[in-house]
């Protein structure tokens, strides 16, 4: 009887590589800041993984939807001002916060994709930018809300173990948990049935229902849960910098999301992360040198724009390639001597 042959476990591990250097840095970046006395930095990286978060709930149907929105920060804000209503109201439990403010950025995704999904192309885009721009200038002008002053926090959401999550650090290990989390969770979704035809309807959503799947409902429920995504992100960012304001759900912002999405590679599923990393990086580094970080930050994009067009994800692979080992030559057949039998 032939012994079966056994499944290498190379390919396996070489495809994890990637996110165990990743997680493993981002436990490990804290410490390394605290080593170098650079603590302070940490609410940073906080903020970079908050709205890395924001940036992969929009390449979720972006990059694999097809659905262009540049009225994302609506439902970044609409999670980020529900739990600083709580919070003001003296709710301060983070699972009830973050609750509701998924909930509340997902039901304002279904009334708005209700309408807005009947449109494509351009259309799209403009629909969802309009019900962004109503919602940032609805903000602003209730008095509630702090009107264009905003709402400041006193404190942050503690998860009924006690006010622990005061410190920057504790804060943090939050926040990475909870991107860890989504993250994981959105790579089933999209290796599913769900994915598989959301990808598909991003390619040709006309071929797509000609085989009886009702494209409507399947990028309703992508651009909800979308949504849910970003108050996800949004309720962790209010609470991360104490303070939430209109601005939160300015077009600009939408703007930002995307430009974090495109520096990282559409279509990856951490290009959000990544993107947030470099690009606050960069901000941060050269504020520290030149009062035109701007200027320079506009050049950096652009390079990458034109240079890589899959954005730093297309670098990784690229460079993941180069270092994978090339078989070598063939052995070559002897030639038989004169002679020989």
């Amino acid at each position: 009887m032939k012994t079966p042959t056994p499944v290498p476990h190379w390919p396996v591990t070489r495809q994890c590589l990637p996110w165990i250097f990743a997680i493993a840095v981002g436990v490990s970046a804290p410490w390394v800041l605290i080593a170098f006395d650079s603590g302070f930095y940490i609410s940073l990286l906080s903020k970079m993984l908050i709205l890395g978060l924001a940036a992969c709930s929009l390449n979720f149907i972006l990059g694999y939807g097809g659905l262009i929105s540049f009225g994302h920060a609506a439902y970044l804000g609409a999670g980020a001002y529900t739990t600083a209503m709580l919070m003001g109201a003296g709710v301060t439990n983070a699972w009830a916060c973050l609750g509701a403010s998924i909930a509340v950025s997902g039901g304002l995704a279904l009334l708005i994709g209700l309408v807005s999904l009947r449109t494509r192309g351009v259309y799209f885009i403009m629909i969802t930018l309009a019900f962004a721009q109503m919602m940032f200038y609805l903000i602003n002008s209730i008095k509630s809300f702090g009107g264009d002053e905003g709402i400041n926090l006193a404190q942050r959401f503690t998860l009924g173990l006690g006010e622990h999550l005061k410190k920057d650090l504790q804060f943090y290990w939050l926040v990475l948990f909870t991107v860890c989390a989504s993250l994981f969770l959105m790579n089933r979704l999209l290796r599913s049935k769900f994915g598989r035809v959301l990808q598909a309807l991003k390619d040709d959503d006309t071929r797509v229902e000609s085989i009886g799947i009702n494209a409507f409902q399947y990028k309703l429920v992508a651009f909800t849960l979308s949504a849910m995504l970003a108050g996800l992100a949004g309720a962790l960012l209010v609470n991360q910098q104490k303070y939430v304001g209109p601005n939160v759900l300015h077009w600009m912002e939408s703007g930002l999301l995307m430009i974090m999405v495109i520096l990282g590679g559409v279509g990856t599923l951490s290009c959000g992360i990544w993107g947030a990393i470099t690009l606050l990086g960069l901000e941060t580094i050269l504020a520290q040198y030149t009062t035109h970080g701007a200027f320079y930050v506009g050049w950096f994009l652009l390079s990458v724009v034109l240079l890589t067009p899959q954005g730093l994800s297309g670098l990784w692979a690229k460079a993941s390639a180069s270092l994978r080992l090339k078989p070598g030559p063939p052995p070559q057949a002897q030639t038989p001597k004169k002679g020989s039998p």
